[in-house]
């Protein structure tokens, strides 16, 4: 009986397995192939106890930069590796994307990369990018094919010179718009008059995402518009818990709603009419805007990279320019002015351009194919 090959999915987060990856694991499943997960643990792996696979559980320092913790997770990785001999590895987020590479490159192991996005390194200094970026040329020169999650990101790494075989151009990690279905729209007045209009900010609470644009703009509007409900859902970043005490006088003033992390945000986007999506710096594609979207609610959110391709300006929803919070209060007055019947019809029309441009079903070929072509030449 011929051995079945075994996929290693290498990431740093418990969410990014299961919300974007749990049906491409499945799809793996089902074409008969075994799979290794290396991952932290996080409360996100008791709900994947139908699934059956190996797990790693490494240690990582998502946002550091400690050489010594890098180098130890280099190795870490190599000698998982060595023990599971995987015949592709599969690697997502920036630290797996390098140091599992250089671990799967020395044991002459295929791999491929999934940019999952730039924005976070473009903020850093001068020379700590190009730092990074060295590293990130490493790992991606040798790879079986790298999979970009917006246009930008993929351009920007061709014209550095970094791509030296396959690649693709997949829609993020697309959506599985069977779990996130059409919504029914809300009541909703006009922040003064009427039921109450409800926002959501879902995400990691930290400043690259924009949160204190969101408070801001939060404190702006409800000083003119007392019906409305401003919602924060997601864990405050380790590295900035600042925030806790600020999220905490803000519920006290009654300006937020801070709802804490959530096994599932379905019933929270339900109750919603939009989503407020801040983010100060570019993504890979943000996989809340397409849920939103995918569940018929409208979409607020920057022109950075891997943001405003969710949206069709004006009819899905509002784009502003990041970090202008004057605009993005504009934005949210604009929406407090629509009657409700034109909101849920816009929300209708994100659904719909979702379903025909971001399925996590486009996402699974592309990745099966990739990964058909790479097994036949071993």
């Amino acid at each position: 009986m011929e051995k079945k090959k075994l996929i290693a999915i290498i990431t740093n987060n418990d969410d990014d397995i299961y919300c974007f990856r749990k049906e491409l694991i499945e799809a793996f499943l089902k074409q008969n192939y075994e799979i290794l997960i290396s991952c932290p643990y996080g409360p996100k792996f008791e709900l994947m106890k139908d699934i059956k696979y190996y797990y790693d559980n490494p240690s990582i320092d998502r946002r550091g930069m400690n050489f010594i913790a890098d180098f130890k997770l280099l190795l870490h990785y190599k000698k998982m590796l060595k023990k599971f001999k995987p015949d592709v590895v599969l690697t997502y987020t920036a630290k797996p994307n390098v140091y599992a590479s250089l671990a799967a490159k020395s044991l002459k192991i295929p791999y491929i990369n999934n940019v999952t996005g730039l924005g976070s390194v473009l903020n850093k200094s001068k020379y700590v990018q190009k730092f990074i970026l060295f590293l990130f040329g490493l790992a991606y020169k040798n790879a079986a094919c790298i999979m970009f999650q917006n246009e930008a990101n993929m351009n920007m790494i061709k014209q550095l010179g970094l791509v030296r075989g396959d690649y693709k151009l997949i829609p993020g990690s697309g959506v599985n718009t069977s779990r996130f279905i059409l919504q029914e729209y809300p009541n909703g007045g006009n922040g003064i008059e009427g039921e109450p209009v409800i926002f959501n900010y879902i995400g990691r609470i930290l400043h690259d995402k924009g949160v204190d644009d969101y408070l801001n703009a939060a404190k702006i509007i409800k000083s003119k518009y007392p019906k409305t409900e401003f919602n924060l859902i997601g864990f405050v970043e380790p590295t900035e818990s600042h925030y806790n005490d600020e999220l905490k006088k803000l519920e006290e003033e009654g300006i937020i709603s801070y709802r804490g992390s959530q096994k599932d945000v379905r019933p929270f986007i339900k109750r919603s009419h939009a989503i407020i999506h801040p983010s100060t710096y570019g993504e890979g594609m943000s996989n809340v805007l397409l849920e939103n979207a995918s569940s018929g609610r409208v979409i607020i959110t920057t022109d950075n990279v891997g943001c405003k391709e969710t949206v069709l300006n004006n009819k899905t929803g509002f784009v502003y320019r990041g970090g202008n919070v004057e605009e993005l209060v504009k934005k949210i007055e604009d929406f407090l002015q629509l009657q409700n019947d034109k909101r849920h019809l816009m929300g209708k029309d994100g659904r719909k351009y979702i379903e025909e441009n971001f399925s996590r079903n486009i996402v699974i070929r592309e990745y099966l194919n990739s990964i058909e072509k790479i097994t036949r030449r071993i």
